[in-house]
């Protein structure tokens, strides 16, 4: 047995780990993982700006139209929809009525570039701040926060991601800088309250935990302690009182109307519940924005869900007096192509919109522009790493600070990107 124990390697450990979550949970909860150096004491709070104390992450998969939502445009560029005036003296198109009537809590970012047009590709950059690397995964903002700041709460994770699989969002940091992935909103954690759910995750950790025993004496690796503390930290959580804060159901027909019965409307108001109840970073991922072909038909369709839910989650934030330490992101990997050809929109990385609302962000304010078809920036060019370094500033992290990567590299929030201070009251 000891020879066969000592000669497992980490991803077979791995294997019978996540087959202990998924028995209990009902879903895959364990991260893709990468070794690190950085161990979880080793936290330091940085001088950061540091108002938004939680952060939503509005994630638009496969490329917002800019042209078609924040930043009409006449002419050759213009799409179905009209432009729609607001009270805050900017224009949105009409496919946005319900996000006019609160253009004074937003700022539209709309000289957003980057380079790269694929969709993996770009959607890592948007996650991340970074290019892939090699063999280096990079971290999401969530982990980035976690590595600063310490954990956001006792028992619940300090990052959530919903209608999307956690993915590597902790790169090189840690496993328990891991997002816990809510694949459902309406399901929330599947499994997590059945007593014979946490007392079968308990006897089969004990059963790891006594095959390991030898395993950890031989090789004392911080990523496999990462891996038993990752396993410990679920363990509390189901044993927790604090799992009601994932059950939308405890919300009145009402307010769960408001949001929209669908799966990013509910999954924006439980990122709202999960805000009230000490959850750090989440991230609520939307697909379906990949329009080539009947953009028309599509946005009539997925407009009016976004619509309601951003909407609606901006003004319950605002009602319940947490927007101002509520930084809400609404973000996507890029634009599409202007000269609209009455069909669909190509991708287009050269320009695009991305908005923020709350955390000590300016209401109704506009940054930058792009040129009158919509194709480039004309004013203050944004990059992905300067909208990383925007966010990581309102957080309060060190943006200078770097942390280390397995192979040595020193890698920062934003990757030297410069925070756009001046969009900030």
């Amino acid at each position: 047995m000891k020879q066969r124990l000592q000669s497992l390697d980490t991803i077979t450990r791995r294997s019978f780990a996540e087959r202990c979550a998924l028995a209990a949970f009902g879903l895959t909860i364990l991260p893709s993982f990468a070794a690190s150096n950085v161990r979880a004491e080793e936290v330091a709070k940085g001088p950061g700006f540091g108002k938004a104390k939680n952060i939503i992450w509005l994630r638009l998969q496969g490329g917002l139209s800019h042209i078609d939502t924040f930043d009409p445009k006449e002419g050759k560029s213009q799409g179905p929809a009209k432009a729609l005036s607001t009270k805050a003296g900017f224009q949105v198109t009409d496919y946005l009525p319900k996000t006019a009537a609160i253009a004074d809590k937003i700022c539209v970012l709309r000289s957003m570039t980057a380079k790269v047009g694929v969709h993996a590709d770009a959607a890592y950059i948007m996650r991340t701040g970074y290019e892939k690397r090699g063999t280096i995964t990079h971290p999401a903002m969530g982990a980035w926060c976690q590595h600063y700041l310490g954990q956001s709460h006792k028992t619940l994770p300090s990052s959530v991601c919903i209608n999307m699989p956690a993915g590597s969002g902790n790169g090189y940091f840690p496993a328990t800088y891991s997002p816990l992935p809510i694949l459902d909103p309406d399901a929330g954690l599947q499994h997590s309250r059945s007593k014979e759910g946490v007392a079968r995750l308990e006897s089969r950790l004990d059963i790891m935990n006594e095959l390991d025993r030898d395993f950890r004496a031989k090789f004392p690796d911080p990523s496999v302690a990462a891996y038993n503390d990752f396993y410990e930290n679920t363990l509390r959580l189901m044993k927790s009182s604090d799992l009601k804060a994932f059950d939308v159901s405890a919300e009145s027909d009402k307010m769960r109307d408001s949001y929209g019965r669908n799966k990013f409307g509910q999954g924006c108001l439980l990122a709202r519940r999960l805000v009230e109840n000490g959850v750090r970073f989440i991230e609520v991922e939307s697909k379906g924005w990949d329009m080539h072909k009947g953009l028309e038909k599509d946005m009539e369709e997925k407009m009016p869900p976004f619509d309601q839910a951003f909407s609606a989650l901006v003004s319950d934030l605002e009602s319940r007096g947490l927007l101002a330490s509520t930084l809400v992101a609404v973000t996507t990997e890029f634009g599409r192509k202007p000269n609209f050809d009455g069909d669909g929109r190509g991708h287009h990385p050269p320009a695009f919109s991305l908005v923020l609302s709350g955390g000590g962000v300016k209401g109704g304010y506009v940054h930058g522009a792009t040129d009158k078809l919509g194709a480039e920036p004309s004013d203050k060019p944004m990059k992905p790493g300067d909208f990383h370094a925007t966010v990581g500033w309102a957080a309060g992290l060190p943006l200078e600070k770097p942390a280390t990567a397995p192979n040595g590299r020193p890698f920062t929030v934003g990757n030297k990107g410069k925070p756009a201070l001046e969009i900030f009251a």
